[in-house]
């Protein structure tokens, strides 16, 4: 095993374990009129991952399956996190998301371009019939979306994830199979 699977490997349960954490973080930060558009933007687009009927990964699928959310969710932090520099010593979470970007970068090589264009091509998306531009405009869908987001935060149970480096192959193998070009 190499220094980045050691690496994946030991941050990866702990993502799994704090994504509701996570997902209630940047929806704050989605609902505070002090952010940016475009933070808000890049926040709606990842926190509207979650509710996606078809994932990169199932959900479903034993120590993968929630892991594509978590890595969305870094990614779109990293967004917001550029376009707002000023939010990162406002908001720990955002910062420490943002940073986490850079190892999912690291695991992915060049398919991670491929990540970062699919998580931008989800400002323009939709889940559940509500795109971000109605999550952004209007404010009964807004809170409708964050009750959902709390809904969802408080009835996740983060999966198990075997400290396996089959897992860290299968992971990239669904990614670069299933990200667009």
């Amino acid at each position: 095993m190499t220094d980045l699977d050691d690496r994946c490997l030991d941050t990866f349960p702990e993502w799994l374990r704090s994504l509701a954490s996570d997902a209630t973080d940047l929806a704050g930060l989605l609902a505070s009129p002090e952010s940016p558009e475009a933070t808000r933007r890049s926040l709606a687009g990842g926190l509207n991952y979650l509710f996606k009927s078809l994932d990169l990964i199932p959900d479903g699928i034993e120590d993968l399956g929630f892991l594509d959310d978590a890595f969305v969710l870094r990614v779109a932090a990293s967004f917001a996190a550029a376009e707002s520099p000023e939010l990162r010593d406002q908001a720990p979470a955002l910062a420490r998301l943002a940073r986490d970007a850079e190892l999912i970068a690291e695991l992915l090589g060049g398919d991670y371009a491929r990540l970062k264009g699919y998580v931008r091509s989800l400002e323009k998306g939709a889940a559940r019939g509500r795109t971000v531009d109605d999550i952004l405009s209007d404010e009964q869908v807004r809170a409708s979306f964050m009750h959902e987001i709390t809904g969802w935060a408080s009835s996740y149970t983060a999966p198990s994830f075997s400290r396996d480096a089959k897992n860290l192959i299968k992971l990239k193998s669904f990614l670069s199979a299933k990200l667009p070009a």
